[in-house]
């Protein structure tokens, strides 16, 4: 099997528009989780949201491309496209052929679908916009981008709630490390501010009236977030060969199902899931020195998580832990393309983002959660763990170079 080498990434979120200013952020503990744009009307019972601040279509795109492409899919491929230019690879000949592009999205185009509703109901007019499917549908990102490259190999999106882009980026790597392809561009974004999403989860009473506060005992819950995150994963020997700066290598991968609940969470099916990616990384546990939680802010789901990691980790009090969700928000089916390249970043800078917010330790959380200050600390191996609704489980595992 072949090795699986990291040798770009790419990154927009509430953080920044570049990998470089969102990692400055993440290592100085900054948590963009502000107030709202648009505070609803009548006005949300949460009002504060980690937006893509920064983010400027215009920058980026032609207003022609723009009627094609939702934000969503906009941050995926801007996102890729900073990925790309990283890694140095030209998609030309057989390369084209033999790179995949694996993207993650719960929710997909959300915007043209409520004009469209809006449109039907509230104005009462039967025309739709003529781009409302390709504006909507969850494969958009990975489409543009395999149109912008002249990528011609496997190209799919998955849709796993809370683990889309880490089931996505599990995907490529095996396909990379079977030799099925050369390299992929893998990874997720998501776009989750239209009103009618906001308002449905309003009513499932999980979003944080103040901010996201992950693994403290005052917390009340998580905090939206946008954004979209792509790496590129490529055969070692090929970007050895062509001289091509090697960020990371992931050399494991896990996942399973809780098949318990459809909201609430249990400690087996997560547990299962790290279990799984250490014996496909052929690791054990003690080797493992951070692991960024997926670590959301809701009351059961850290005590849930903090349990799965003890039951894994059985010198769980010598682990680093930290939720950078507590500054990037909780980007739903992006979650694990962007903490992955947190985690990537970490290793390669010996440098623990923090879990920023904290303000109480939690007795029923009783890890070394890195609260609120980056801590510098060298270690070879870290996991990367997102769990979604539905009971899906998915975790990386990364190794420094």
């Amino acid at each position: 099997m072949n090795r699986v080498a990291v040798t770009g990434l790419g990154l927009v979120c509430a953080l920044g528009n570049t990998v470089a200013e969102c990692w400055r952020r993440l290592a100085a503990g900054e948590s963009r989780i502000a107030p709202l744009r648009d505070p609803g009307s009548p006005p949300y019972k949460f009002q504060k949201g980690a937006e893509a601040w920064d983010f400027q279509p215009l920058e980026h795109f032609t207003e022609k491309e723009l009627d094609m492409l939702e934000r969503f899919a906009q941050l995926a491929v801007v996102a890729a496209r900073e990925a790309v230019a990283q890694s140095g690879l030209k998609f030309q000949g057989e390369l084209a052929d033999k790179t995949a592009i694996v993207t993650g999205s719960s929710v997909g185009g959300q915007f043209a679908e409520e004009e469209g509703y809006k449109r039907l109901y509230k104005e009462n007019s039967p025309r739709v916009g003529p781009l409302t499917i390709p504006r909507t549908m969850s494969n958009a990102g990975a489409s543009r981008i395999s149109l912008e490259f002249g990528i011609q190999g496997p190209a799919y999106t998955v849709s796993t709630a809370c683990s889309s882009s880490n089931h996505a980026l599990g995907q490529a790597f095996w396909m990379v490390r079977a030799g099925q392809v050369a390299a992929a561009i893998a990874g997720g974004s998501e776009a989750v501010f239209a009103e009618g999403l906001l308002r449905a989860w309003e009513a499932m009473r999980v979003v944080s009236p103040d901010v996201c506060r992950p693994f403290s005992a005052d917390r009340k819950g998580l905090s939206l977030g946008e954004g979209g995150g792509m790496l590129v994963l490529e055969n070692w020997d090929d970007a050895r060969a062509r001289g091509a700066e090697i960020l990371g290598e992931i050399i494991g991968f896990g996942m399973s199902s809780d098949a318990h609940h459809i909201t609430q969470p249990c400690v087996e099916g997560p547990a299962k899931a790290m279990r799984w990616a250490l014996q496909d990384a052929g690791i054990s546990p003690d080797q493992v020195g951070y692991i960024n939680a997926h670590g959301t802010g809701t009351p059961t789901n850290d005590v849930i998580e903090t349990e799965a990691i003890r039951c894994v980790f059985k010198k769980a009090d010598a682990l680093l832990v930290s939720s950078t969700k507590s500054m990037h928000g909780h980007t739903l089916g992006a979650a694990g393309a962007i903490e992955a390249i947190a985690t990537v970043l970490a290793l390669k800078h010996g440098l623990v983002p923090p879990t920023a917010n904290f303000t109480t330790p939690d007795p029923a959380c009783n890890l070394d959660i890195v609260p609120n200050e980056a801590r510098p600390a060298r270690f070879d191996i870290a996991v990367s763990n997102t769990f979604a609704f539905g009971g899906l489980n998915a975790t990386l595992i990364m190794k420094a170079t």
